[in-house]
């Protein structure tokens, strides 16, 4: 695969789990009946901060999948950030779904998102400076 191509993967599938976390919120609105905000439905409030954590953190990194790409980075890289990135926002997305305290999906979730930004902001300055 080009690295084009492999952020194009990875651009696809966090694309479909956004879509899924947004397709929660809406069944949840549906199901309780609430039309605008959570209702003060605690599970409704929890699959909207869901969907609105993804909403923050993905499409930054793959904005930075995709700059990585156009700099000819090497594609173990991107596979790295790329699968790392979503399986951490599955995580985090399993673990908050469940509880709104503290859990291991959760916190999994978070720490991997934050390394892969690390990570993803090394690996830019590396390429755009080499």
């Amino acid at each position: 695969m080009t690295p084009v191509a492999i952020a194009g993967l990875y651009i696809g599938l966090n694309l479909l789990v956004l879509l899924a976390l947004a397709w929660n919120v809406i069944s949840g609105r549906r199901s309780s009946g609430v039309g605008l905000g959570d209702g003060g439905n605690e599970s409704l409030t929890r699959r909207i901060r869901v969907h609105a954590n993804a909403t923050e953190w993905v499409p930054g990194m793959l904005i930075g999948l995709l700059a990585l790409a156009l700099l000819d980075a090497n594609p173990y890289v991107l596979h790295a950030l790329g699968a790392t990135l979503t399986l951490a926002r599955i995580a985090h997305a399993i673990g908050l779904t469940g509880s709104s305290g503290v859990s291991t999906g959760r916190m999994i979730g978070a720490l991997l998102t934050l390394i892969v930004y690390l990570a993803g902001a090394i690996a830019l300055l590396w390429y755009a400076l080499t």
